[in-house]
């Protein structure tokens, strides 16, 4: 690009985005793969994001989402639904206050991203949580059971002290038993945040003496105690959870280890936790449930098989918790496809980048391995493509729509820009489909002729299909594709009629999950329905639902085209189902009764009236609304399954001479299906072609 590459983007169907396409449907409704939130550690791909709004230099006057605060909107509320004592569900919301800066600005020299801090952190909250607890029986931070005063008061400052001096005092506190009494817990925890920002002036034995006798001090006393309600009981929770994380990261020695989380990555998240000391029902309390619903980790689909390796678990929540910037969610006012590739898309083309659409890749060649040089590393030698669609009078194909001043993709292609348009409509042709292989023609792409470098971005899921020689020759390929395991995804979208405060919804807009399966997470995302263009009365509030999808016992035939279609329709049943049975949890006035959902409460984007011979509204009205099941290799969600990680291959990998590769799916630093994790990866194929970005700069790569 500006003169130094030609880059040309090869791209199945209509739009860019892969599962984070999002298009616009009837009334510029805005239609999405699923719920996508960012988060307030995504350091590098708001960093990128915000540099795109600037080069794009949009007019405030003319479109409403011309900077990126325009576009992003800070979500400090986040809920979890648990089981209640006394049956149904408690609704757990909690806010987050603002951190210091915005995602995207420079760092300070100080690191974040070691574990040391983390743990500071982690054991700040802890006596915190402690000191917070409402109980019948309360700790005294002052005198504890027997009577006896502190040596050094609750409140000191003990980051003052010498490494000499803290030891000293954890000495007295093993030695004395002390911290068998409140009083002393106080004390420990306060030691502890100390000496955990510097664990390494401290030896290791006493360290873990330390941790496990602070651990099991604590947990003999919290079990002496009542909680009095269900935030107590959830905080309780919590404070087992973390203190298991503190004791387990110092037994398996990861603050001195070079690979630090990654050394437990082999081990499942509550397999690890528990053995460390966490009890069942922290392990199975709504906050690791949450932890799990928003990474979809449940193998194959099946809610009985969560899986989660532990290191990259860790490093998610101590992230996500302790590295925010500005708020912990940021939620977008329209789709990705609007907020984040329209924009990039748009950047793109003024720096010269060519686009192709309707090409699907349908082998990467490499070359005789006979014809190699002495020394010649293997090289991609051929790209072949099906041709979906040509594009009238062999121009360039224009995929964005402009609603309400916005540039968008639209939920369909425009046929009457494609040659035989018309006939592709009626024929119902599905250009992202896996099993809808039809075109209109082949090509070739050769090297040296039509390209020098290949930058595979395609999810892993699509890999046995469009690398298969790949596969065949290098072992280490097959041991990705076989160990990096993705698992499809439901989604629905319901527009209401009623605000959420009618419906019996009384707190903030929220994002919520570990809910009830088959749609276990939910978002409030009425703010986006002033980026669509509905008549009037517009919708008052709109609702996104996402989960996972169970896989099939056998995987579908490649030419079954009806396939996509039959997990459409099980979506579809699954979601009238969560409203009649489910929704009234959430939104009491939502139903007639329990079982019974108000079907009159949908709107309807094509402003259909209701004939006046209709019957009551019954479940054919959620045919208004917008559900999908996320079934196509590119579609699914990458997991991180414990023992998986290490088959991950790194865009810097180069075995292959003019190959690198792009996706969440790869080994970047962060290794998780999320779009920090693409952004970060995309940043090392930039590197391990043009040597830019530095490695340094991709905040986050080099993670303890």
């Amino acid at each position: 690009m500006r003169g130094q590459y030609r880059v040309t983007v090869y791209q199945l169907g209509w739009r860019l985005g892969g599962k984070g396409a999002s298009g616009r449907g009837p009334s510029g409704r805005i239609e999405e793969h699923g719920l996508h939130v960012w988060l307030g550690f995504y350091e590098n791909a708001f960093r990128l994001l915000r540099q795109c709004y600037r080069e794009l230099g949009r007019d405030p006057g003319t479109c409403p989402l011309a900077d990126w605060r325009d576009a992003f909107f800070p979500d400090a509320h986040v809920g979890m639904a648990g089981a209640a004592r006394n049956g149904g569900w408690v609704l757990w919301s909690s806010f987050f206050p603002p951190g210091k800066g915005l995602p995207g600005d420079p760092l300070t020299a100080h690191n974040p991203f070691a574990l040391g801090s983390y743990l500071g952190r982690t054991a700040a909250l802890l006596r915190s949580l402690v000191l917070s607890l409402n109980t019948r029986q309360k700790f005294d931070p002052e005198r504890g059971a027997d009577g006896s005063v502190p040596q050094t008061r609750p409140g000191e400052d003990h980051g003052r002290l010498s490494p000499d001096e803290v030891a000293r005092h954890i000495v007295r506190l093993l030695r004395h038993g002390l911290m068998a009494t409140a009083v002393g817990l106080i004390e420990a925890l306060a030691l502890l945040e100390s000496v955990l920002k510097s664990a390494g002036s401290y030896p290791r034995p006493l360290l873990l003496e330390f941790a496990e006798g602070l651990a099991a001090n604590l947990r003999r006393q919290l079990e002496n105690l009542v909680a009095t309600d269900d935030e107590t009981r959830c905080k309780l929770e919590i404070i087992d959870l973390v203190v298991a994380i503190i004791v387990g990261v110092i037994r398996f020695g990861l603050l001195w280890d070079p690979r630090g989380l990654d050394a437990i990555n082999d081990y499942e998240c509550r397999e690890w936790l528990r053995l460390n000391g966490a009890s069942e029902r922290s392990l199975n309390s709504s906050f690791v449930r949450g932890l799990y619903d928003l990474a979809l980790a449940y193998e194959d689909g099946d809610p009985d098989r969560p899986g989660l390796a532990a290191g990259q678990a860790l490093r998610g929540s101590l992230r996500m918790f302790f590295t925010y910037r500005g708020s912990i969610f940021w939620k977008m006012r329209g789709g990705m496809g609007d907020v984040v590739f329209a924009p990039f898309y748009e950047v793109l083309r003024r720096r010269g980048v060519q686009f192709r659409f309707f090409h699907r890749l349908e082998n990467v060649r490499l070359c005789d391995a006979s014809r190699l040089m002495p020394g010649e590393r293997p090289y991609v030698e051929a790209l072949e493509f099906d041709v979906q669609a040509h594009v009238q009078g062999g121009g360039e194909y224009q995929p964005l729509v402009t609603i309400k001043g916005v540039p968008c993709w639209p939920a369909q292609p425009d046929f009457e820009q494609l040659q035989d348009g018309t006939a592709m409509r009626e024929d119902g042709r599905d250009f992202e489909s896996h099993w809808d292989r039809r075109h209109v023609a082949k090509t070739t792409l050769q090297v040296a002729r039509d390209f020098d470098f290949v930058v595979l971005g395609v999810s892993v899921g699509a890999i046995p299909h469009v690398c298969r020689e790949l596969v065949a020759r290098d072992p280490r390929w097959r041991d990705m594709v076989a160990h990096v395991k993705t698992v499809a995804s439901q989604a629905c979208q319901i527009w209401l009629n009623e605000p959420m405060e009618q419906l019996g919804w009384d707190e903030p807009p929220i994002t919520l999950s570990s809910f009830v399966k088959p749609f276990d997470t939910w978002a409030d995302m009425s703010h986006a329905l002033a980026e669509e263009d509905w008549p009037e009365p517009p919708p008052q509030a709109l609702a996104y639902f996402c989960n996972v999808l169970r896989d099939p016992d056998e995987e579908p035939d490649g030419a079954d085209a009806e396939y996509p279609k039959r997990r459409a329709t099980e979506v579809k049943e699954n979601a009238v189902a969560f409203l009649n049975d489910a929704i009234h949890h959430l939104w009491p006035r939502a139903v007639h009764s329990p079982g019974r959902f108000r079907w009159e409460l949908l709107a309807d984007a094509s402003g259909a009236e209701a004939r006046p011979d209709a019957g009551p509204p019954d479940e054919a009205c959620f045919d208004t609304q917008y559900w999908r099941a996320n079934v196509n290799p590119t579609d699914r969600y990458v997991l991180a399954l414990p023992g998986s990680l290490q088959y991950r291959i790194s865009p810097l990998d180069n075995t292959y001479d003019n190959l690198t590769i792009a996706g969440d799916w790869t080994d970047c630093g962060f290794n998780e299906g999320c779009v920090e994790a693409a952004v970060m990866s995309g940043r090392l194929a930039a590197h391990a072609i043009a040597q830019t970005p530095a490695l340094e700069d991709i905040i986050g790569y080099d993670h303890p």
